[in-house]
């Protein structure tokens, strides 16, 4: 797909051709919770980046189910993986639209530090565990450990992070739980799902950056675990374009499934974003937005075309059907299921099982979820074992 340069004015582009004027600007940053003296050689968003990536949060992602248990195999993605993947595809359109790559950077590395351990198994199952206390959101988590459970500062709680990194961490947020954010933080980064306004283009784009991610590594990962096969994908039409496309190309790769399947989907990454970068463009003139202000207010503008939604959103559905709901996953997922609900009943019964710090939190529904979701696929089997005297993964 051709990028269409004449769009370019559309951003508003700064004569020296640095960044968009819809982009956000870390020396206009809204700030941070507590007051700090700015860093001699970064700026707020690169500062936020490093941070993220020396906290213990992000470095519990290598041992954090994507879609796969850690251990059922070396190759398959973990959430940290992921999120370095969603960071490298937002970083290259961020590049083209000129918005700020290190603010896209540091919401991708922190989009998923409130993840729990097994996957979306072990965050609906504490979900339900904290029905009648408030429930659980792995966004709202997210933002739990860079504002609270991180303990890495000798004057405040959390990383305390920059407004824009946090706003675009908090991803989704129910109406509820937005409004105990604003009246703890009036104006913060809850108000937004209560006024029905956008977060920044970064922001936005990240949302994108996940969605592109995870369709393309859970194709390779589900053909790698033999759950999902290249014939079946060849029903989806996304996949069946730039399959044909390299065979036609290449045909000496017929004999090399593999290296079809990288290609095939190297290709498919590629036009996709081309055209988030070529559809925003497009929707940003449409909206003759020229300030972040203006943005915000317009609706979303980061976003794919309606030809490409449409065929992202049938790959979608072909790997919730075929990969996501395979026999062989589900079964895992109630085995990971049953690890978290025990694993729950066992700290809340006993709250001397778990660490000092959140044994003693008086609000101890909350803490054993902030413990539980705290944990890697591995610490917590051998939690559960501990506890339980019995191995289920």
């Amino acid at each position: 797909m051709r990028l269409d340069s004449h769009l370019e004015a559309a951003l508003c582009a700064k004569d020296q051709g640095s960044l968009s004027h819809l982009a956000s600007d870390p020396a206009q940053s809204r700030g941070r919770r507590h007051p700090e003296a700015p860093a001699p050689t970064r700026n707020a968003f690169q500062r936020d980046r490093d941070r993220i990536v020396h906290s213990t949060a992000f470095r519990r992602l290598v041992y954090k189910t994507q879609v796969f248990l850690n251990h059922e195999g070396d190759l398959f993605r973990t959430r940290l993986t992921h999120s370095l993947e969603v960071a490298q595809l937002g970083r290259s359109i961020a590049r083209a639209l000129g918005l700020n790559e290190d603010l896209v950077e540091a919401v991708a590395l922190a989009h998923d530090l409130g993840h729990t351990p097994f996957g979306h198994a072990g965050q609906d199952t504490l979900n339900e565990c904290m029905a009648e206390h408030g429930g659980f959101e792995h966004n709202l988590q997210s933002l739990r450990v860079v504002d609270q459970l991180e303990e890495r500062y000798p004057a405040f709680d959390g990383l305390n992070l920059s407004f824009e990194t946090r706003e675009g961490v908090l991803k989704h947020c129910s109406r509820t739980n937005a409004e105990h954010l604003e009246q703890t933080e009036p104006g913060g980064v809850g108000r937004r799902f209560i006024d029905r306004t956008q977060p920044s283009l970064e922001a936005q784009l990240c949302n994108l950056a996940d969605a592109i991610a995870y369709n393309a590594h859970d194709i390779d990962d589900g053909v790698r675990s033999g759950l999902i096969s290249i014939e079946q994908l060849l029903q989806v039409e996304l996949f069946a374009h730039y399959h044909q496309q390299t065979l036609a190309e290449h045909p000496r790769l017929t004999e090399k499934p593999r290296r079809v399947l990288y290609e095939t989907i190297r290709r498919m990454l590629s036009d996709q974003v081309y055209d988030v970068i070529d559809t925003t463009r497009q929707a940003v003139a449409d909206a003759g937005v020229c300030t972040l202000e203006q943005a915000r207010l317009a609706g979303p503008l980061v976003a794919f075309s309606a030809g490409m939604k449409a065929r992202s959103s049938e790959l979608k559905r072909f790997l919730f059907a075929q990969l996501y709901r395979h026999p062989q996953v589900m079964h895992t997922t109630g085995q990971a299921q049953q690890v978290v609900r025990e694993l729950f009943a066992a700290y809340v019964a006993q709250p001397t099982e778990m660490s000092a710090d959140f044994a003693t939190n008086a609000d101890l529904h909350r803490s054993v979820a902030d413990y539980i979701a705290g944990m890697t696929d591995r610490f917590a089997l051998r939690e559960h074992e501990r506890l339980t005297g019995h191995k289920l993964l």
